[in-house]
């Protein structure tokens, strides 16, 4: 395939062409030329005012349904909805039925995924059913594929399970992820717990629940050695103390959704169901911290979490609503809306090597990996918006300001024009 980009901005500090409008005409993957004016013939020239391009973007966090609900979203329209949201490569949690936490479970998830311009990289549980008792076949779901090991929103509440786990995964390498919330302190609760749950009459999860968890798993992680994710983290003790775990040398990441980077549980005044996520919407004090912990490299990936959820699940009662938002297509517009473009970019590219990914720079003779976007575009997130097969997007009616429209990899174009 021969592809020639036209006056595009590139967005790419390795690059020395960063900040810079240019033409791109690429062959078979691979960046040929890079210049002004060029006059190559393509099958295909993508020509759109105010196209930015930059490498391609890493989501950590997202979630499907197949297989087991595939009602919800499947593989095939999730890469798509994937692509169209900017991102090259995202990392697939381990929530489907039956769970994924074998071998063949993770060679059949890999073989939904091949031939698609997004690389799916999946990760297995920890422990077998994700019932947090018994270790789940690591070294060969490793071998089969899988970039991690965790238990989708579920903490490992056996401690000696996790000292086990982070010890068996250094043999080959492995990243475990342990979920912050300690379950006994949690309870029956289902939103932060502070003044809005006290007036909502909604019963309420304590920071003090993410708090205790993260703290037993960096004083675990200290012991044990090995390479520890911490995904979703909501509070600013949690901030607090990974950032002093990372002054001690332990090799920790972590991460923040998107949501809890830029609403507050002051959204549950409406009783809106979209609005009940996992870890809770937290106070403006949370925000604060969680963002500062993003510019200052406490936080190593801010994620979408994008976790698509049935109407017949979600448009219930509060207290019976599952947990969970789908993220990916509002995912750009929403860190614009705290950070530079240029910050933003950097958040969507950095830290690539810890889920196993592949990076390149944009530069001739390198392989094409690329995300368009733009990013002046201001508007008001809506359900046209959504590609997802599930609607339950937390920033419905939310302004934002920046739309992804695509990507190039593995020598294919996917991209709204």
């Amino acid at each position: 395939m021969k592809l020639l980009i036209k006056s595009a901005k590139i967005v790419d500090q390795e690059s020395d062409y960063h900040l810079k409008q240019v033409d791109l005409f690429i062959q078979d993957g691979i960046i040929q030329k890079i210049g002004s004016n060029l006059k190559l013939e393509a099958d295909k020239t993508v020509q759109i005012d105010g196209l930015h391009v930059s490498k391609g973007w890493l989501d950590t966090s997202v979630s499907f349904g197949e297989p087991g609900y595939e009602e919800r979203e499947t593989i095939e329209n999730g890469l798509k909805t994937a692509a169209f949201s900017g991102f090259t490569d995202i990392v697939l949690n381990a929530n489907s039925n039956p769970a994924i936490d074998n071998n063949p479970a993770i060679l059949a998830i890999k073989a939904k995924g091949m031939g698609n311009a997004v690389n799916l990289l999946p990760t297995g549980t920890v422990t077998v059913k994700s019932e947090g008792v018994d270790l789940a076949e690591l070294f060969d779901m490793q071998n089969g594929g899988a970039v991690s090991f965790g238990d989708y929103k579920k903490s490992i509440a056996n401690p000696n399970l996790l000292k086990i786990a982070l010890q068996y995964a250094q043999n080959f390498d492995a990243l475990i992820q342990s979920f912050p919330l300690e379950k006994k302190i949690a309870g029956k609760g289902i939103v932060n717990e502070h003044h809005n749950s006290t007036l909502l009459g909604l019963k309420g999860i304590p920071n003090l629940a993410e708090d205790l968890q993260v703290a037993r798993d960096l004083y675990l992680l200290e012991y044990t050695g090995g390479k520890l994710h911490i995904p979703t983290i909501s509070t600013e003790k949690s901030v607090q103390l990974i950032k002093e775990a990372k002054k001690k040398g332990l090799n920790v990441s972590c991460s923040v959704a998107i949501h809890n980077l830029l609403l507050t549980d002051d959204l549950l005044k409406e009783f809106d169901t979209r609005a009940k996520v996992l870890p809770p919407l937290r106070t403006k004090k949370d925000t604060r911290a969680l963002i500062k912990g993003v510019k200052d490299g406490t936080i190593d990936f801010v994620t979408s979490d994008h976790d698509p959820i049935d109407i017949e699940n979600k448009k219930l009662e509060f207290d019976n609503a599952f947990y969970g938002t789908v993220g990916l297509e509002s995912f750009f517009g929403a860190l614009q809306n705290i950070f530079t473009t240029e910050e933003t970019i950097t958040i969507l590219t950095q830290n690539t090597t810890r889920f196993k990914v592949s990076t390149t720079k944009i530069a001739e003779k390198e392989s094409a990996k690329l995300t368009f976007f733009l990013p002046e575009e201001k508007y008001t997130f809506n359900k046209s918006n959504i590609i997802s097969t599930s609607k339950n997007s937390i920033f419905l009616g939310q302004k934002l300001k920046g739309k992804a429209i695509g990507i190039f990899n593995n020598n294919q174009l996917q991209i709204a024009e």
